[in-house]
Protein backbone atom coordinates (compact mmCIF):
# COMPACT_ATOMS: atom_id res chain seq x y z
CA UNK A 1 0.00 0.00 0.00
CA UNK A 2 2.99 2.14 0.82
CA UNK A 3 4.44 1.85 -2.80
CA UNK A 4 1.33 2.97 -4.32
CA UNK A 5 0.71 5.65 -2.54
CA UNK A 6 4.26 7.03 -3.12
CA UNK A 7 4.01 6.35 -6.58
CA UNK A 8 0.65 8.06 -6.48
CA UNK A 9 2.69 11.19 -4.68
CA UNK A 10 5.84 10.47 -7.05
CA UNK A 11 2.87 10.69 -10.26
CA UNK A 12 1.52 13.76 -9.49
CA UNK A 13 4.38 15.55 -8.21
CA UNK A 14 6.23 15.35 -11.67
CA UNK A 15 2.70 16.22 -12.98
CA UNK A 16 2.87 19.36 -11.28
CA UNK A 17 6.63 19.79 -12.10
CA UNK A 18 5.71 19.83 -15.97
CA UNK A 19 3.25 21.96 -15.67
CA UNK A 20 5.14 24.43 -13.71
CA UNK A 21 7.63 24.00 -16.00
CA UNK A 22 5.33 24.64 -18.78
CA UNK A 23 3.95 27.94 -17.25
CA UNK A 24 7.23 29.00 -16.56
CA UNK A 25 7.85 28.50 -20.45
CA UNK A 26 4.49 30.28 -21.11
CA UNK A 27 5.65 32.85 -18.99
CA UNK A 28 9.31 33.37 -20.29
CA UNK A 29 8.16 33.92 -23.97
CA UNK A 30 5.50 36.06 -23.42
CA UNK A 31 7.69 37.96 -21.17
CA UNK A 32 10.13 38.13 -24.32
CA UNK A 33 7.71 38.85 -26.80
CA UNK A 34 6.74 42.07 -24.19
CA UNK A 35 9.83 43.40 -24.18
CA UNK A 36 10.58 42.78 -27.58
CA UNK A 37 7.45 44.69 -28.64
CA UNK A 38 8.72 47.67 -26.01
CA UNK A 39 11.71 47.85 -27.83
CA UNK A 40 10.23 48.29 -31.40
CA UNK A 41 7.83 50.66 -29.95
CA UNK A 42 10.91 52.44 -28.25
CA UNK A 43 13.14 52.13 -31.77
CA UNK A 44 9.83 53.35 -33.77
CA UNK A 45 9.19 56.38 -31.43
CA UNK A 46 13.52 57.69 -32.02
CA UNK A 47 13.37 57.12 -35.43
CA UNK A 48 10.21 59.48 -35.83
CA UNK A 49 12.18 61.97 -33.77
CA UNK A 50 15.17 62.10 -35.26
CA UNK A 51 13.26 62.08 -38.54
CA UNK A 52 11.04 64.76 -37.71
CA UNK A 53 14.28 66.44 -35.86
CA UNK A 54 14.93 70.24 -37.62
CA UNK A 55 18.76 69.95 -39.34
CA UNK A 56 21.01 72.40 -39.08
CA UNK A 57 22.34 73.51 -42.42
CA UNK A 58 24.76 76.52 -42.14
CA UNK A 59 24.36 79.78 -43.51
CA UNK A 60 26.34 81.45 -45.65
CA UNK A 61 26.09 84.55 -43.61
CA UNK A 62 26.84 83.07 -40.44
CA UNK A 63 30.23 81.14 -42.01
CA UNK A 64 33.41 81.44 -40.27
CA UNK A 65 36.02 84.06 -41.34
CA UNK A 66 38.95 83.12 -43.07
CA UNK A 67 41.45 83.89 -39.52
CA UNK A 68 38.81 81.56 -37.55
CA UNK A 69 38.90 79.02 -40.13
CA UNK A 70 42.62 79.01 -40.25
CA UNK A 71 43.07 78.78 -36.59
CA UNK A 72 40.11 75.86 -36.87
CA UNK A 73 42.31 74.03 -39.29
CA UNK A 74 45.94 73.96 -37.23
CA UNK A 75 44.88 73.09 -34.12
CA UNK A 76 42.59 70.20 -35.47
CA UNK A 77 45.62 68.81 -35.93
CA UNK A 78 46.43 68.59 -32.65
CA UNK A 79 45.54 65.50 -30.18
CA UNK A 80 42.59 66.34 -28.01
CA UNK A 81 44.04 64.79 -25.16
CA UNK A 82 46.69 67.43 -25.21
CA UNK A 83 44.30 70.05 -23.84
CA UNK A 84 43.78 67.54 -21.24
CA UNK A 85 46.99 66.82 -20.11
CA UNK A 86 47.93 70.59 -19.90
CA UNK A 87 45.02 71.07 -18.04
CA UNK A 88 46.26 68.51 -15.54
CA UNK A 89 49.72 69.82 -15.80
CA UNK A 90 48.61 73.57 -15.00
CA UNK A 91 46.93 71.88 -11.83
CA UNK A 92 50.01 70.37 -10.96
CA UNK A 93 51.92 73.53 -11.42
CA UNK A 94 49.27 75.25 -9.17
CA UNK A 95 49.79 72.73 -6.45
CA UNK A 96 53.52 72.93 -6.10
CA UNK A 97 53.55 76.57 -6.42
CA UNK A 98 51.04 76.67 -4.04
CA UNK A 99 53.17 74.67 -1.86
CA UNK A 100 56.35 76.68 -2.43
CA UNK A 101 54.34 79.69 -0.63
CA UNK A 102 53.63 81.34 -4.19
CA UNK A 103 49.85 81.80 -3.71
CA UNK A 104 49.41 84.68 -6.25
CA UNK A 105 51.94 82.44 -8.82
CA UNK A 106 50.11 79.07 -7.85
CA UNK A 107 46.20 80.91 -8.11
CA UNK A 108 47.01 82.48 -11.42
CA UNK A 109 48.20 79.22 -13.15
CA UNK A 110 45.64 76.89 -11.40
CA UNK A 111 43.03 79.50 -13.28
CA UNK A 112 44.42 77.77 -16.96
CA UNK A 113 43.39 74.42 -16.30
CA UNK A 114 39.18 75.34 -17.23
CA UNK A 115 40.49 77.67 -20.30
CA UNK A 116 42.61 74.56 -21.48
CA UNK A 117 39.53 72.11 -20.99
CA UNK A 118 37.21 74.44 -22.86
CA UNK A 119 39.78 74.76 -25.67
CA UNK A 120 40.04 71.11 -25.67
CA UNK A 121 36.10 70.78 -26.03
CA UNK A 122 36.18 73.21 -28.75
CA UNK A 123 39.24 71.33 -30.41
CA UNK A 124 37.06 68.29 -30.41
CA UNK A 125 33.89 70.04 -31.89
CA UNK A 126 35.70 71.56 -34.76
CA UNK A 127 36.98 67.79 -35.38
CA UNK A 128 33.32 66.05 -35.02
CA UNK A 129 31.46 68.77 -36.82
CA UNK A 130 33.45 70.88 -38.82
CA UNK A 131 34.36 74.63 -38.27
CA UNK A 132 30.50 75.47 -39.40
CA UNK A 133 29.09 72.93 -38.21
CA UNK A 134 28.51 70.93 -41.54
Amino acid sequence: MEDTMTQNIRGRASETLERAGSEISNMKDRAMSTAHDAWDRAKNTAEQYLENDPKATPRAEHREGPVARAIEQQTAKWPSDAFLWAAVGSMGLSLALEMMGEEKKANFVGHWAPTLLIFGLYNKMVKLHGSDGV
